[in-house]
């Protein structure tokens, strides 16, 4: 057992009986093939089984659970659809899992402010389709956007394709509320734009469900583009395309999305969306204007021209809504298409600078070669956000060892060159060894104090996110940056 949950020992059956005093039959789940559910997150790899499941219905039912839990020092990890990539939702050995599923309603809907009032199980997508009568709609968009819900999207600060030009989740969120440990309610932020005192806001969108446990949210609805097209470019060279990105923002052009998609990628995708890629292009970008069409005419006229002088091999632009959306299906489709070709796959979530692109993407594939894996790759290219599909199969010995030694290789390697080894996917259990490397001690200290600020006891999703002292000692003490220390029989790759 890691020493995060070793501290915890908690009596299933004072629990189970406290619980059963708090919420009815069909909100309480104990039974082992109902808690096997809710051992994973969408990180797959990691599995734990927790003591129980709540899934409350009202507000006060959650503050009834979480001060119970309190009371008995038992931990508490928050929930929403379970589509997060870090592990962050993974359930604790010792403790319970507070499900939003069931705080699935869209409260409150003012077109003229362009906000939304929602509970936080209320789907991504959900919120665009009904501020689309009034045309308006939720500017981040994840991948997983038809699935992920909006207190998921807080927990992480999610992004998505079109993050470059309207911001992550933390730039669209105003106001939220939430319950802490101790079952108090509280709100912070509000539909003003700015409020005095420190962001507290910003702290809370981001944390990992590690602060408190939201209930409702309210966010900015912006209004749909008169016209938006896509740019798709195919070049003969990661470099290029790479150096095409950094072009475009320094001309002064905010796209309203940047992606670029190497040619494994794009191999895995054209097959099962028919977006129309070029399947003989090393790496394609698309690059997205909208606004009015004057605006966009003037801005994809800048775009080619800087396109053309990196060296594009072919330049497409849509002609259609249709086409515009088939474009982008194919990227948002990635990690299912990926899923089609190979028995399992590892996505990354490292940062780094754009103009860093091809020295990251040249360094991913000699580690193609040093781990016997393949890897495809779809990346946030306009604000540096890597994704990095490691391909393998956890039913052969080793390979899910090599798949995480070669993850871990990537992240640090963001690092190294000036960037971060997250950037909308979050840490959770997954990242928490290269959080040992990303921060040094004093840094770390101050995050623990900011959670124990709000949650002394450590019992909000613990083990996540934030290292302790001893497991970075213990990674400092094995860490060989190939990993060729942790997993011996890397060594022969």
């Amino acid at each position: 057992m890691a020493p995060e949950q070793s501290r915890f020992q908690t009596d299933r059956a004072l629990l189970a009986s406290r619980l059963r005093g708090i919420l009815p039959p069909h909100c309480l789940l104990l039974d082992d093939e109902d808690l096997r559910p809710y051992e994973c997150d969408g990180l797959t790899a990691y599995r734990e089984m927790p003591l129980a499941v709540c899934l409350p219905e009202t507000e006060a039912q959650v503050v009834d659970v979480l001060r119970t839990c309190h009371q008995l020092g038992v931990p508490v990890v928050a929930r929403g659809a379970g589509t997060g990539l870090s592990g962050g939702a993974m359930p604790h050995a010792q403790g319970v899992v507070l499900s939003l599923a069931r705080f699935n309603r869209i409260l409150r809907l003012d077109p003229q402010a362009r906000l939304a009032v929602v509970q936080p199980g209320v789907r991504n997508l959900a919120v665009s389709e009904a501020a689309a009568p009034f045309g308006l709609y939720y500017a981040p968009d994840p991948s997983s956007q038809i699935a992920c819900t909006l207190g998921g999207n807080v927990a992480e600060n999610s992004g998505g394709v079109h993050c470059l030009k309207y911001g992550l989740t933390v730039h669209n969120v105003l106001r939220v509320r939430v319950v802490s440990i101790e079952g108090e309610v509280f709100e912070i932020g509000s539909a003003a734009p700015d409020m005095p005192g420190y962001d507290l806001l910003a702290l809370l969108v981001g944390s990992e469900g590690m602060l408190g446990v939201v209930t409702e949210v309210t966010v900015k609805l912006v209004p749909k583009p008169e016209l938006a097209q896509v740019v798709m470019a195919s070049f003969d060279d990661v470099g290029k395309a790479g150096e095409a990105v950094a072009a475009i923002i320094a001309a002064g052009i905010i796209p309203a999305g940047l992606e670029m998609m190497d040619k494994p990628a794009t191999a895995a995708v054209e097959p099962f969306v028919q977006a129309g890629y070029d399947l003989d292009a090393v790496a394609i970008l698309l690059c997205e204007s909208d606004g009015t069409p004057e605006e966009v005419a003037e801005e994809i006229a800048r775009v080619i021209a800087v396109l053309n002088a990196a060296g594009a091999s072919e330049i497409r632009v849509s002609q259609s809504e249709a086409e515009r959306l088939r474009f982008w299906a194919g990227r948002k489709a990635a990690f299912p298409a990926v899923g089609r070709i190979t028995p399992d796959y590892y996505c990354m979530d490292g940062t780094i600078p754009r103009k860093r692109l091809a020295e990251m993407l040249s360094a991913i594939a000699d580690m193609e070669q040093k781990y016997g894996l393949r890897c495809a790759n779809v990346f946030h290219a306009g604000d540096g956000n890597l994704h990095p599909l490691i391909m393998y199969d956890a039913a052969k010995p080793g390979e899910w060892a090599r798949a995480e030694a070669f993850g871990a290789e990537i992240l640090e390697l963001s690092v190294a060159l000036g960037g971060s080894i997250t950037g909308e996917h979050g840490v959770g259990i997954e990242k928490i060894n290269q959080m040992c490397v990303q921060y040094a001690t004093p840094e770390l200290e101050v995050f623990r104090r900011v959670k124990a600020a709000f949650d002394e006891e450590g019992l909000l999703n613990p083990g996540k996110a934030v290292p302790s002292l001893h497991r970075c000692a213990e990674y400092g003490r094995m860490h060989v940056h190939q990993g060729a220390l942790k997993f011996p029989e890397l060594e022969r790759f």
